[in-house]
């Protein structure tokens, strides 16, 4: 076991830099990125209006931390499975995925604030945290189980 390890030890340590990398998106997230539901969403969001916030930055500001998960979990798959068509295809389904979250976003901040709360946090979840790569590293990983 311990031999394995130590074959592997470029391979662990770069994969724990990537999560180390991760977790520091989720500490800074304040400093960093521009979100006003960061502290709307710690409160009892159900029984607040929604805060003032600048769309576009809004969406300039997801985008940014969308991607910098993106780009990490892209090259967390590629250092576990060393695949480069799992690479180009967790791209494409991170570009797709993107896309058919963040116009339901914007749609229901803009015309259904009040009434769709959950359905917003649940959306803005998935655009700001890395759950992606909770599902993909599975699938992958049975994908090739049994392709073999």
């Amino acid at each position: 076991m311990l031999k394995k390890i130590l074959r592997h030890k470029y391979q662990l340590l770069s994969g724990g830099l990537v999560l180390l990398l991760l977790v520091l998106v989720r500490v800074f997230e304040k400093v960093i990125f521009y979100d006003p539901f960061l502290h709307y969403f710690e409160l009892d969001f159900n029984m607040l209006s929604l805060p003032v916030y600048d769309a576009y930055h809004l969406f300039w500001g997801l985008l940014f931390r969308y991607g910098l998960n993106a780009v990490l979990s892209i090259l967390l798959i590629y250092i576990i499975f060393k695949d480069s068509d799992m690479v180009k295809f967790a791209s494409v389904l991170y570009g797709l995925f993107f896309v058919f979250l963040i116009v339901p976003f914007f749609i229901i901040l803009n015309f259904y604030a009040d009434q769709n709360n959950f359905i917003l946090f649940y959306i803005r979840r998935f655009l700001i945290q890395p759950l992606f790569l909770l599902l993909f590293v599975p699938a992958f990983y049975y994908q090739r189980l049994s392709a073999n």
